[in-house]
């Protein structure tokens, strides 16, 4: 199949971008790197009238540090996280959960900005936002609101933002001194899409996991912080009973969906695998 017919505008400011989606509404998409609006167009399962194209909006572009946090515009794309030295040095999570996106064509041109705003449930960068309490920025006619990723993820495919807003930009805190942190994925291959994945930080104390942040994706409709679980962890001496215990609550507390290929039950079975292996490297 092919797409259907639509107009094209390049886009030369944000306030361009705003006043386009106002006029068109639902007729209207953005495409940046295009990676997945591409194939959902040539799918048909959308047909716009007009695509923005926001690739020339130098305000999208770009890592940098701002005091306390790493702004990461909406416009970088997976090969500049994964080849970043302040990522590497600020966000470390990022660098290496990076080379898990699919293939190096499209870590070339797929956007960070579009991946959190498709907001699908089995990508790495809406989990691993989640893990370092990011604050998504957006923009629409009102102004600029600050999202944080704890809210800004609400559905399957359904994010906090509006249909006249802009993501522009992610801020994350910088990674303190002792941050350890896991990237863990499972994949039938190399790039395809994780059956099961869970991005991990803590502050490591000797023996113990302080603070940890345990996030799975592509076992439901979003990514999920194992609250219970980091409760039950955090500062405690990881003996091999606490750690029999949090396994057991971590599959228990994770309400898995099953997908085409996998039951709820095997990613519950892999949220425990996942997170065992975790720990273990986090704690080593």
């Amino acid at each position: 199949m092919k797409a259907p017919a639509f107009d094209f505008v390049k886009a030369q400011s944000i306030h361009e971008v705003l006043e386009l989606m106002k006029l068109h509404g639902d007729d209207a998409q953005l495409i940046a790197g295009g990676q997945t609006l591409l194939a959902t167009l040539n799918m048909r399962l959308s047909e716009p009238q007009l695509l923005i194209d926001i690739t020339q909006l130098t305000e999208l572009k770009g890592i940098s540090q701002q005091g306390t946090v790493l702004r990461i515009g909406a416009l970088v794309t997976h090969t500049e996280i994964e080849n970043s030295e302040l990522i590497q040095q600020y966000a470390p999570l990022l660098s290496v959960a990076a080379p898990h996106i699919a293939h190096r064509a499209i870590r070339n041109l797929g956007t960070w900005g579009g991946s959190i705003a498709y907001g699908d449930p089995a990508a790495e960068w809406p989990a691993c936002s989640l893990a370092l309490d990011a604050i998504m920025i957006v923009q629409g006619p009102k102004g600029e609101r600050r999202i944080p990723a704890a809210e800004f993820f609400v559905d399957l495919y359904t994010t906090a933002l509006n249909d006249d807003e802009l993501l522009i930009a992610t801020e994350i805190p910088l990674a303190p001194q002792g941050q350890v942190f896991s990237f863990q994925e499972l994949a039938r291959r190399h790039g395809d899409y994780a059956v099961a994945g869970l991005a991990a930080v803590a502050q490591r104390n000797g023996n113990s996991l302080n603070d940890p942040r345990l996030v799975f994706f592509s076992v439901a409709n979003i990514p999920v912080l194992a609250k219970q679980t980091q409760a039950l962890i955090n500062q405690k001496p990881l003996s091999s009973e606490v750690l029999v215990q949090a396994v057991k609550m971590v599959r228990s507390e994770i309400e898995t969906s099953a997908d085409i290929t996998n039951s709820a039950e095997t990613k519950t079975h892999l949220v425990g695998v996942l997170f065992e292996r975790a720990i273990k490297q986090m704690s080593a």
